[in-house]
């Protein structure tokens, strides 16, 4: 199934190459004239529920509330949620609020942190964002603008402990994030094999025919997020509109 998104980056609409965010050589592929609320508006028309608003740096709060106030419990919300401000984006109308950063520290999970976010809120309108890079043979999540490698790796042990913690998981392929060169085809198939509970990939999807494959390789279990190659981010490959009648074939 295709998962719509809504990047934030200074306040605006923006599609960026992943692993350059943060860097002075930061590369982006779009900066969209229409607003947050905009696109979540459309969302709504089109019945694509389970997409998700991430909140790139400073300065998107008010943008990310549009969206959430235009598609109300149709979205997850991510970039600096914890457990102070969790609840007041879930009354903002988020249906989950996704966390990455906030739960690892020094590299290392803080189970503390996880265990209290959860007790705030409840597993299940709790996203964990693991978007990892491959290092060696292995995937391992990165933090912090996805500049930093923590010590966890993103393997089928990795995902049934965080399972017991969450609803699904946020997955980019921060490698290929932005690059409109296809997906990650090893992640995507690994994720498949060894997730017990939805997961949300990104990173790379260029064609109709990526969707396709994501769901054959996930064995369902694996969504698909396309960004720079669809034509409402001025993008080539991807019509959203096909994407909208993939979702209503698939149901």
């Amino acid at each position: 199934m295709f998962r719509p998104c809504i990047d934030l980056h200074e306040g605006k609409v923006k599609q960026i190459v992943g692993g350059t965010l943060g860097n002075d050589g930061l590369r982006t592929n779009f900066v969209s004239e229409k607003s947050a609320a905009w696109f979540a508006e459309l969302y709504r028309r089109d019945g694509l529920t389970g997409g998700h608003v991430i909140q790139l740096g400073a300065g998107n709060e008010t943008g990310a509330l549009a969206a959430l106030a235009a598609f109300p419990g149709g979205l997850h919300l991510g970039g600096g949620v914890n457990a102070s401000n969790a609840h007041g984006w879930l009354d903002a109308g988020a249906s989950h609020v996704i966390v990455t950063s906030w739960v690892f520290r020094e590299g290392r999970v803080d189970w503390a942190r996880l265990e209290e976010l959860v007790k705030v809120i409840g597993k299940d309108r709790l996203v964990l964002d693991l978007s990892c890079r491959k290092r060696g043979e292995n995937f391992y999540v990165v933090t912090d603008r996805w500049q930093k490698f923590t010590e966890l790796a993103v393997n089928a042990e990795t995902l049934r402990k965080f399972s017991g913690f969450c609803a699904e998981f946020l997955i980019h392929a921060v490698d290929v994030e932005g690059l409109c060169r296809g997906i990650d085809r090893e992640l995507v198939g690994k994720l498949g094999e060894w997730t017990p509970i939805p997961v949300t990939y990104a990173g790379g999807a260029n064609s109709l025919a990526d969707l396709a494959e994501v769901t054959r390789l996930g064995q369902g279990k694996v969504d698909l997020t396309i960004g720079s190659a669809l034509d409402i981010f001025g993008g080539q490959g991807v019509k959203y509109d096909d994407c909208v009648k993939f979702n209503r074939r698939q149901k």
